[in-house]
């Protein structure tokens, strides 16, 4: 089943109101910023999608893809290890007046909640911020004399997701560090889409190499010179740009 999709637009085009996305990235590492920006060109003609909780590690920098999605009043609740990161404010702007809401996650807690939700495991125990405000109403149980606090499965209905190659049949692979949340959240995922910089043939990656198998994909798009969300805020850029 061939999977690629023509243009940015059409990859976030069946995203709702009310959805729960995850978006990969570690930072700028990983990040979809080309899908971002589409979904943001979405909502400006239309209106939609809104009111999403998006799940990433950080809450976005400076003006640019997680960051411009919170600007434009596009998510209602964030789901991150840190909301406090290079250049935050726009998430904390929006979050001292009251915009959006914010479920802090501790980041491995974080992954495993992902990983948990792809593999089909509800809940599993983890010692992580037990005795802190994190674990409040949370259930706690011991084990071996220590005690562990029960964490849920972390699920979404899209995931926006970047890597490196992909074949037509969905199979990926990523660059580096890059790779971080990314396999992860195609998993997670009702309905994967992923941006690559290069779409190839069956049988054109190394079957040894691929990362995420493209049973996990359900869409790909290709962006052959993506944008790097360190080098955009270096150079102070805004999405949408405000014109002067």
């Amino acid at each position: 089943m061939d999977k690629t999709i023509s243009s940015l637009a059409d990859a976030v085009a069946g995203i709702p109101d009310g959805a729960v996305v995850m978006i990969g990235g570690f930072g700028g590492s990983g990040a979809p910023i080309e899908l971002i920006h589409a979904l943001i060109d979405r909502f400006l003609a239309t209106g939609s999608p809104r009111d999403l909780t998006v799940v990433n590690n950080n809450a976005g920098n400076g003006h640019v893809g997680l960051a411009a999605l919170i600007e434009q009043g596009m998510v209602r609740k964030l789901v991150c290890s840190f909301p406090r990161s290079a250049d935050p404010r726009v998430f904390t702007e929006r979050y001292l007046a009251g915009e959006i809401e914010l479920e802090l996650v501790p980041q491995g807690t974080l992954a495993e909640r992902i990983r948990a939700g792809g593999a089909g495991i509800p809940a599993f125990y983890t010692p992580t911020s037990f005795g802190t405000d994190l674990a409040k109403g949370k259930p706690v149980e011991e084990f071996d004399g220590r005690p562990y606090v029960r964490e849920l499965w972390l699920k979404a209905d899209y995931a926006l997701v970047k890597a490196h190659r992909g074949d037509t049949l969905g199979n990926l692979v990523f660059n580096k560090a890059a790779r971080n949340f990314n396999p992860l959240m195609c998993m997670a995922a009702a309905n994967a889409i992923v941006q690559v910089s290069e779409i190839v043939a069956p049988g054109a990656i190394d079957p040894e190499t691929v990362v995420t198998p493209g049973i996990f994909v359900q869409g790909l798009v290709e962006v052959s010179d993506p944008a790097q969300e360190e080098d955009l805020n270096r150079a102070e850029a805004r999405y949408p740009e405000i014109a002067a």
